[in-house]
């Protein structure tokens, strides 16, 4: 056990550390909310950058209150969503299930995606209002909405090939999502209809990857002494020679970064759209250029480099006692290309 004077350095809370099977975070739960009114919990957008912005600091008991305060926010750009179609779980003694799905028809997703068959199969003998009654049958305990992004309505990524995932609904019951979801399939969704000014979210994205690195740069170990025999970037030992194996404990190099990781409580600031307010800078974002689409400014950083999707949900530990009110006064779009 490590000394109170010398704490052990890498946390094992991530372990085993491995590459990332999707380029984009997967949400794996969808928090309760006291809303009233139905409506969408998650959306998604590619991290373009960073700025930073003036805000007047209202908070009557801050040492800054009433002055301007220098921000850094992340820009995430955010094109409409279109709604393919959702999919009810019901409660097992093994937890959720997938109950069934309904689907919008193969004619209509070809008609508005032709690139979205590189990632769903045709269903010409989906019957929608069939699954639709099975579901409304069915004992639910969610329902939540299959969506896909329209990377091809920006110019920031490469890619122009959908991605398609589940979006949790709430407000109300199972039996109202389904009426939601049946009425707005096919249709578009944006930003504002989810997520409002001021609100705490919670970023699921991918880090940004090294490779395979050493023990030193992944778990920050200790360099050896310069009068040791063999090397410095490395441990001492790898264990006891009781044991016989290698102990899962004992930090070792291996890959690094392009790890799924969840920051919490991230402040959503401004949801603006280029045509009525550019927040592109003088030459564009590094490694991204312009921001042509809807945008959101998140307070601080994002896990993830540009160009790289990031997934935004409901606040799961969010405190809306301490949130103050702001005023934003100036939004930098000075040139980031550096002197």
């Amino acid at each position: 056990m490590a000394k109170k004077s010398h704490p052990r350095r890498g946390s094992m809370a991530f372990s085993p550390r491995k590459r990332s099977r999707r380029h984009f975070g997967h949400v794996k739960s969808w928090p309760s909310t006291d809303a009233t009114e139905i409506r969408v919990q998650g959306f998604a957008g590619w991290k373009a950058g960073m700025t930073h912005v003036l805000s007047r600091d209202l908070n009557p008991k801050s040492t800054s209150a009433g002055q301007e305060v220098r921000i850094p926010v992340t820009v995430v750009e955010v094109p409409k969503m279109r709604i393919l179609g959702f999919r009810g779980y019901k409660m097992t003694p093994y937890g959720l299930q997938s109950a069934g799905e309904a689907w919008l028809a193969s004619d209509k997703i070809a008609d508005a995606f032709p690139l979205l068959f590189r990632r769903i199969p045709k269903r010409d003998s989906h019957d929608s209002d069939k699954h639709i009654e099975q579901l409304v049958e069915a004992d639910l305990e969610e329902v939540r909405l299959i969506v896909a992004t329209q990377p091809d309505t920006i110019t920031g990524i490469p890619t122009k090939t959908p991605d398609v995932m589940e979006m949790g609904l709430t407000g109300g019951s199972a039996g109202e999502h389904i009426e939601w979801a049946k009425e707005r399939l096919g249709d578009e969704l944006s930003i504002a209809e989810v997520f409002e000014e001021g609100t705490m979210i919670d970023a699921v994205g991918v880090t940004k990857g090294y490779g395979w690195q050493g023990v030193i740069k992944r778990f920050g170990g200790k360099l050896q002494s310069h009068k040791n025999s063999k090397k410095r970037r490395q441990h001492g030992n790898m264990g006891d020679f009781g044991t016989g194996y290698v102990r899962k404990t004992i930090r070792q190099g291996g890959q690094t970064g392009y790890h799924q990781r969840t920051e919490y409580n991230k402040r959503i600031l401004k949801i603006g759209n280029s045509e009525d307010e550019s927040i592109t800078p003088d030459g564009g974002f590094l490694h991204y250029g312009e921001v042509n689409s809807d945008y959101v400014l998140v307070k601080g950083s994002l896990p993830g480099p540009a160009k790289r999707m990031v997934r935004l949900r409901d606040g799961t530990r969010a405190d809306a006692k301490s949130l103050h009110p702001f005023e934003i006064t100036y939004v930098s779009t000075s040139s980031k290309q550096g002197v």
